[in-house]
């Protein structure tokens, strides 16, 4: 296996490589959505081709869009000092009590 060389800067060097042309597509513009859509019934009986109107009479009629739809956050759950001290009391008095994990008693 032979390795060519090229030289990029005085004694800096780097591994020649086949030039990558990037990806491109055939199309004129390739990163547009169209708004055009096939017609699709909406609540109103009516049907709609643009995805901006369809979606207008849905949001107007309250309806969720699925896989648009905002999920509040979840709050975590902290444990306040009161409420540590009562479960480990709690268990405490389980163990005190004879109570253990598997279920035998002492």
């Amino acid at each position: 296996m032979t390795v060519e060389l090229i030289e990029v800067a005085p004694n800096k060097w780097r591994v020649k490589r086949p030039d990558l042309k990037p990806a491109r597509s055939d199309l004129p513009v390739p990163y547009v959505i169209s708004d055009t859509m096939d017609p699709v019934e909406q609540v109103d009986g009516r049907f709609y081709t643009s995805k901006r109107e369809y979606r207008a009479v849905g949001k107007a009629h309250g309806l969720i869009e699925v896989g648009n739809e905002k999920i509040k956050p979840r709050k975590r759950w902290t444990p306040t000092k009161e409420s540590r001290r009562k479960s480990i009391k709690t268990a405490i008095e389980k163990y005190q009590a004879g109570h253990r994990a598997g279920g035998i008693r002492v």
